[in-house]
């Protein structure tokens, strides 16, 4: 067990550490000091994420500095000059970490690209590629509490590292065992060297003209900009300025931004948490669509690479909540009929693919089927999808850029997970919340040239492909205990699989742990995808269940899915699901 007493001392009293940290480990008490010190801030497959303060286990400038030297060092080891992109958030300390981290990578002879200002994640994956550049940083906690910030990597392709690159930065990481061994130099030697430079309006205007090519009816856009009314919420983060910059250059001319809510601000006061997936948090936003009868309500989370949506019912007025799975269906399905109807799609149809994860709506099936199009399923977690699209260039590229999904040149065509996060486009490899702001108010535009709100698309989809519905529950267990009692449930069911969940038989088992899919009858397949401590139920009737261990927090996630003829029975039919699969542990 860590000997966390040893480590708050030197925190106390080692000179590498500055004046200010030492007294801040000073003032801690006993507890206080425990939970800081005992063990170290993983660096994960998505980087940092942890509660901002001193300690090995806390975000500060030595833990970030820590694997920001270890960035370095893997990209030293592959190139003698690289560059890296770093951009940050509306988060408190995201500024200071995105500065100390570019002055440590120009101490070790790699040029770093920092933003003038705050800026969407979805931007920084553009300005990676667009750039040119080696590696990516942002600074960024996503939807979390005020309390938290985080740190991700992304690699040349604009992407999330994946598989293998995540594995070999971490080794580089791991073998910074001191934080003396972190090298700095200051702003002003950095940029004497030429090893630092400020990026900002060449690089936005070229991100913002990349997401008006996705547009395809600008001129519906221009005509029914000046009747549709928007209300947009940045919730205190990144979208405010791109997202209004965007709009204004279509043509909405009726965009309301809540004014509480326009300004950047880490604290995120007039919320409890800044994420788009919780109601609560258009409180504000709602109040003032109801005054001035907007048609649509929008909302970015602080990094904005997520959306959530309301829209009207046309047919009682009230607003209606969309979930990640409702908006990024409604954005396929649009996008879709719209690029056959103009013969925009493969001239084979299944050299198209629409790319989605394991735990996305089923719909996402039907849908792609309607148009003739490939489903191609990734693990949970977008950088996936994006691994995807730079795979279908590989191949279209050693192809000769002709599509043939035998090979795996495959055509993008959109790509969404059910975590409120879609890509329309190539420009970026991370979802992409300021792009679909753009695709939503387009194609809010065109179907309210036919009378239509998007709820109103939103009922024509269920009754065209049948009423599916979706949930998420978790469990969350801390500490040692809690790890112990989650790799206890993933034994069970892999020991002892139900046969059946609240009245709905198991059909088949994909376990991606070992790569197997298991009938009821036997017979076993593979999985295809990469092998990870996930497990899949599926259920009779298109229903399924997905269990997976959180591998950012202390929890067990479960994924639900379900599909009924009424939509009035989907609801009852999920919670029956629900409730019968987790009384499989309770008392845990």
């Amino acid at each position: 067990m860590t000997d966390y007493r040893a480590i708050w001392k030197s925190w106390r009293e080692d000179p590498v550490f500055d004046e200010k940290t030492r007294a801040a480990a000073a003032a801690l008490t006993e507890e206080e000091a425990r939970e800081a010190f005992s063990g170290e801030l993983t660096f994960g497959t998505g980087g940092l994420r942890g509660v901002i303060g001193v300690g090995t286990n806390r975000m500060n400038v030595y833990t970030v500095g820590r694997a920001t030297q270890g960035l370095a060092d893997f990209i030293r080891s592959r190139t003698e000059h690289g560059s890296v992109v770093i951009a940050y958030d509306s988060r408190h300390m995201s500024a200071e970490f995105a500065l100390d981290s570019a002055c440590i990578l120009a101490a070790n002879g790699i040029r770093a690209c920092l933003f003038d200002g705050i800026r969407p994640t979805p931007e920084l994956s553009f300005a990676v590629r667009h750039l040119g550049a080696t590696a990516g940083i942002v600074i960024t906690a996503s939807h979390n509490p005020p309390e938290y910030n985080g740190y991700k990597v992304y690699w040349s392709d604009g992407g999330q590292i994946v598989p293998p690159y995540d594995r070999l930065i971490i080794e580089q990481i791991g073998r910074v065992q001191s934080y003396a061994q972190v090298r700095r130099i200051s702003p002003a030697q950095a940029e004497e060297r030429g090893l630092l430079t400020v990026i900002g309006e060449e690089v936005d205007a070229s991100y913002l003209a990349a997401v008006r090519k996705n547009v395809i009816h600008a001129d519906v856009c221009r005509e029914m900009g000046k009747k549709l009314k928007i209300v947009y919420t940045p919730l205190h983060g990144t979208g405010n300025l791109p997202v209004r910059r965007v709009l204004a250059e279509l043509g909405f001319e009726q965009v309301w931004v809540v004014p509480e809510q326009e300004k950047p601000d880490g604290d995120f006061p007039t919320v409890k948490s800044p994420n788009p997936e919780d109601k609560r948090a258009f409180a504000l936003a709602l109040a003032l669509a109801k005054e001035k009868d907007a048609d649509l309500v929008l909302a970015t989370d602080p990094d904005a690479d997520r959306l959530g949506v309301y829209a009207k019912d046309g047919a009682t007025g009230e607003y209606m909540p969309f979930t990640g799975n409702m908006s990024g269906l409604l954005i396929a399905e649009y996008l879709l009929s719209q690029r056959e109807a103009l013969g925009l799609l493969p001239g084979d149809r299944a050299d198209g693919a629409l790319v989605t994860t394991i735990v996305s709506s089923h719909m996402a099936h039907a849908v792609a089927n309607a148009y003739g199009l490939s489903v191609v399923e990734t693990l949970t977690g977008f950088k996936y999808i994006g691994e995807q699209i730079g795979r279908f260039e590989e191949a279209l590229a050693a192809n000769g850029g002709i599509p043939d999904r035998t090979t795996g040149a495959y055509v993008y065509e959109f790509g969404f997970e059910e975590s409120y996060g879609c890509l329309v486009g190539t420009h970026a490899r991370d979802k992409d919340a300021v792009m679909a702001v753009t695709s939503l108010c387009e194609a809010a535009a065109y179907y309210a040239k036919q009378g239509k709100t998007l709820w109103d698309v939103m009922q024509e989809m269920y009754a065209k492909y049948g009423c599916y519905c979706e949930g998420q529950e978790s469990l969350t267990l801390k500490g040692a205990q809690g790890r112990e009692a989650i790799d206890r449930m993933m034994r069970a069911l892999r020991d002892r699989p139900p046969a059946e969940i609240g009245g709905r038989s198991v059909l088949a088992v994909r376990d991606y742990l070992t790569g197997e899919r298991r009938e009821v009858s036997g017979a076993v397949s593979p999985t295809v995808l990469p092998r990870s401590n996930v497990l899949y139920f599926e259920f009779e009737n298109e229903g399924w269940c997905c269990v997976r261990p959180s591998g950012t927090e202390p929890k067990i996630k479960f994924y639900f899915g379900v599909k009924t003829s009424r939509c009035a029975d989907a609801a009852r039919a999920l919670d029956g699901m629900k409730h019968a699969f987790l009384a499989l542990f309770q008392g845990e």
